[in-house]
């Protein structure tokens, strides 16, 4: 063995060359896939500004540059907030308090509506346009305990449901009661009938104007939201409200 050379090869491992990164590639592509799957899901539920800027952005990226991230329409918000913008409110507030004049005015010129009109109060806030119709000791809208309706209450609504169905905001008719009890039996209470109430008065604005698509909500509060509080007893508790809501709300 003397004067013999040994010599050791060392094999090299290694998986690299078997796969090398194509993986990475198709990985990144997934996570980006993803990214505008979410995206989209995200832009969809937005408001119609918040949709209204995104389509800016991509039209001109650079406004974004010069109003620090803000959106590039006049009193445009941030992306990330929905609403609408300061001067898109005031215009629809606007809109929505015309609407009530004009509601008034077609109800005061007609000589049915004379007693029934007086009971109609309408309020304009952040939230919309309410529009309730309040019962009184000496007129009311409904026969005594049941959703039957009286045919003034129907050419009423009919004057109302005529200019809300001109409008593309959203509806909610809300039924209400005052605290008397309906009746000893709990088959038929305030609930039951605070809902019926409330059904009526939207089947019978939808038959006269009103777009089916604008009602989102019908609500029978029963007594639990007072308009007189401190006397539940008070008929004007016992109420229907016909809310417009606003874009923003």
């Amino acid at each position: 063995m003397a004067g013999e050379t040994i010599i050791i090869r060392k094999r090299k491992k290694g998986h690299a060359g078997h796969h090398g990164g194509a993986w990475k590639v198709a990985y990144a592509d997934f996570v980006t896939a993803m990214m505008a799957f979410f995206l989209v899901m995200w832009l969809v539920g937005q408001s119609k500004a918040v949709k209204a800027s995104v389509a800016g952005y991509f039209r001109d990226p650079g406004a974004f540059e010069t109003q620090g991230g803000k959106g590039i329409l006049p009193g445009g918000k941030d992306i990330a907030e929905s609403g609408p913008s300061p001067a898109e409110a005031a215009a629809e507030r606007k809109s929505l308090e015309e609407s009530a004049r004009h509601i008034k005015e077609r109800i005061d010129s007609l000589p049915e509506l004379k007693t029934l009109g007086k009971q109609v109060e309408f309020t304009v806030t952040s939230e919309g346009l309410r529009i309730d119709l309040l019962e009184s000791s000496g007129a009311s809208f409904f026969d005594s305990g049941s959703a039957g309706m009286r045919r003034e209450t129907e050419h009423l609504l009919g004057v109302i449901a005529h200019e809300l169905g001109t409008l593309d905001n959203t509806i909610v008719v809300e039924g209400h009661t005052d605290s008397r009890q309906y009746a000893s039996s709990d088959k038929y209470t305030n609930w039951e009938l605070s809902a019926d109430r409330a059904n009526a008065a939207r089947r019978s604005m939808e038959r006269q104007g009103l777009k089916p698509t604008q009602v989102v909500g019908v609500r029978g509060h029963a007594d639990r939201e007072l308009k007189v509080a401190e006397n539940p007893m008070d008929p004007r508790n016992r109420r229907v409200s016909v809310l417009v809501k606003s874009h923003g709300a």
